[in-house]
C-alpha cells in the first residue's frame, strides 16, 4: 500500500485517508504501543482509549486501531466522537495512553493520529521512536478491524463537568451566545455546557458534509457568515472551534474574528498568568504584556516550553498558539473548584475565558481585546506546495538569494532573520514577513505583521505572490 503522504507534522501523524486507513492504521498503533512500552511498560489488559472525530473515514480508520490495540495484549476501549483534549483529560485521569483518529482542519479526504502517552502529548522523540517501530511491523502483520470494542461513554461527560464544576449554574445568564456548529465534534457539547452555565445559546450553521475549518486561514464563506449571524442577532460573541475541537474560533459582538493567540491573551489575563509559552508566529505584542518565552510552532514545542518554564519557578503557566489552541500548563485554583492542568490544545478553556472577560468587565469583547493593543497580524497559506519547493524557497531566503533579496526591497530593509521555524524576516520598521512550511500538509503558511491593518494585507499578499512565483518555478 501506498503511504507516501503519511508523516507527522506539528501535532500527529497526516495524511490522505485513502493512505492511512487499513494496514497503515493498524501498524502505526502497533508501533506507537510499542514505543510507549519501551519508554515504560504497559501491564498486560492495560486499557488504551480510541477518539474521532466526524471525517467519514474516521469510524473505519479506528476500527483498525481497536484491533490493534487488542492484539498487542492491551483493552480498546471506543471513547466515539469526543474532542481531542476531552480524549486526552480522561486517558491521563487514568495514566493510559490514548489515540485520536482527527484531520484537525485539513480538508476530508485527508486525516491523521494523534498519539498520547499516559501524561501527555507525544513529544519529537516519542515520534522518531514510533516511526522506527513502524518500519518494522511494516512487512510482517497483517491488519484487520474491530467493530465489538468496549464503549466508555464518560470521556465526554468528564471533559463537561470539568468545566462546568469551576464556575456558578448561571454565571453567563446575562450572555447570548452564537454557536457555529459546521461540522466541529464538540458542537453539541459546547451547547450543552453554555446551557449548563445559563447563556442563552443558539445554534448556527450545523452540516452534515465534512467543513474544514481552519482557524488561522478562515475560508471567505466563514467571514461573511459571522458578520452575517451578528448583524441579525444581538449576539454577545459567536463561538466555534475547528474539526476535532482543539483550536477555538471566536467572534466578538460585531463578528469581527478574534485571532487566536489575542484568545491566549484574554486567557492568560483571566487566570494571571506569570509566564505564557508562544510559537514565533504569535503577535509580537505579547512581549510587552506578559513574560514570554517563544518556541518552533507545534504543541510539543509549547508544552517543552511550559514544562522548562515551570522548572525555573514559574507558577502560573500558559501555553497558546496562534492558531488560538490553549494549553494549561499548571493547575488553576477556583473559588468553586480547582482547574487541573491539561497540556494540550484545548479550545474550550479560551471560549469560557472571554466570557468570564465580558460578565467580569463589564465591556464587550471588541473593547476587551483592544486593550491588549495587538499589531495588525494576517495570515495565509498557498496549498499545493510540496514541503521540497517550500524548503527550497526558504533555504533559498536563508542564504539571502540575489534575486529574492531584490525581489523583498519594495518590502524595506530587512534588519533581521529569525529562522526559530522556517524564516521571520523583520524590516526596520518593525513590520515582519513570516514563512514556514505546513507540519500537516503540502501548504506554505504566510504570516504578515505591520503597524496597521493596510500594511499587513499589502505585506501579506506581496509576500503570497512572491511565494507563489517563487515555488512554482523551484
Amino acid at each position: 500500500m501506498t503511504t507516501h503522504s503519511l508523516k507527522f507534522g506539528t501535532s500527529g501523524l497526516r495524511g490522505l485517508a485513502s493512505e492511512l486507513c487499513g494496514k497503515p492504521a493498524y501498524d502505526y498503533t502497533l508501533a506507537f504501543l510499542k514505543a510507549m512500552n519501551d519508554r515504560q511498560p504497559i501491564k498486560a489488559k492495560a486499557k488504551v482509549f480510541v477518539g474521532q472525530d466526524l471525517r467519514p473515514s474516521s469510524p473505519q480508520i479506528a476500527q483498525y486501531c481497536l484491533a490493534a490495540i487488542q492484539d498487542m495484549g492491551f483493552t480498546p476501549v471506543d471513547c466515539g466522537l469526543l474532542p481531542t483534549p476531552a480524549l486526552s483529560f480522561y486517558a491521563m485521569r487514568q495514566h493510559a495512553p490514548c489515540i485520536m483518529i482527527t484531520g484537525s482542519h485539513i480538508p476530508d479526504d485527508r486525516n491523521g493520529l494523534k498519539f498520547y502517552r499516559p501524561d501527555g502529548e507525544i513529544d519529537k522523540h516519542d515520534e522518531q521512536a514510533i516511526a522506527q517501530h513502524y518500519k518494522q511491523v511494516e512487512a510482517s502483520t497483517h491488519a484487520h478491524q474491530l467493530s465489538d470494542a468496549v464503549k466508555d461513554t464518560q470521556a465526554l461527560a468528564a471533559y463537561r463537568d470539568r468545566y462546568l464544576n469551576i464556575f456558578q449554574k448561571n454565571t453567563f445568564k446575562d450572555l447570548s451566545v452564537g454557536v457555529y456548529q459546521h461540522t466541529s465534534v464538540a458542537r453539541d457539547l459546547i451547547i450543552d455546557i453554555l446551557h449548563g452555565l445559563g447563556a442563552k445559546v443558539t445554534a448556527l450553521g450545523r452540516a452534515d458534509k465534512f467543513v474544514p475549518v481552519d482557524t488561522e486561514a478562515l475560508r471567505p464563506e466563514d467571514i461573511s457568515l459571522l458578520k452575517q449571524w451578528a448583524k441579525a442577532n444581538s449576539f454577545d460573541l459567536i463561538v466555534s472551534t475547528d474539526g476535532d475541537a482543539d483550536r477555538p474560533l471566536i467572534a466578538d459582538e460585531n463578528g469581527d474574528f478574534i485571532r487566536g493567540d489575542l484568545l491566549g491573551a484574554i486567557t492568560a489575563s483571566w487566570l494571571n498568568s506569570d509566564q505564557i509559552v508562544v510559537p514565533v508566529t504569535a503577535n509580537s505584542a505579547l512581549d510587552n504584556r506578559f513574560n514570554t518565552s517563544r518556541t518552533r510552532v507545534g504543541s510539543p514545542y509549547v508544552i517543552q516550553g511550559m514544562e522548562q518554564a515551570i522548572q525555573h519557578g514559574a507558577k502560573s503557566v500558559l501555553g497558546f498558539e496562534a492558531n488560538g489552541g490553549v494549553l494549561l500548563g499548571s493547575d488553576v485554583h477556583f473559588e468553586k473548584a480547582m482547574l487541573t492542568a491539561l497540556p494540550t490544545r484545548d479550545a474550550l478553556l479560551p471560549m469560557l475565558a472571554c466570557m468570564s472577560q465580558i460578565t467580569a468587565l463589564h465591556q464587550p469583547l471588541s473593547a476587551i481585546a483592544a486593550q491588549f493593543e495587538f499589531r495588525h497580524a494576517l495570515s495565509d497559506r498557498l496549498q499545493d506546495v510540496p514541503h521540497e519547493k517550500s524548503g527550497a524557497f526558504i533555504q533559498r531566503l536563508s542564504t539571502q538569494d540575489a534575486s529574492l533579496m531584490k525581489a523583498l526591497k519594495p518590502f524595506g530593509t530587512i534588519q533581521q532573520m529569525d529562522e526559530t521555524d522556517g524564516i521571520r524576516l523583520i524590516f526596520t520598521d518593525g513590520s515582519t514577513l513570516h514563512y514556514r512550511a505546513s507540519g500537516n500538509a503540502p501548504e506554505l503558511r504566510c504570516y504578515a505583521e505591520a503597524s496597521d491593518a493596510h500594511h499587513a494585507q499589502h505585506i501579506l499578499q506581496q509576500g503570497l505572490n512572491l511565494a507563489d512565483h517563487e515555488t512554482k518555478g523551484v
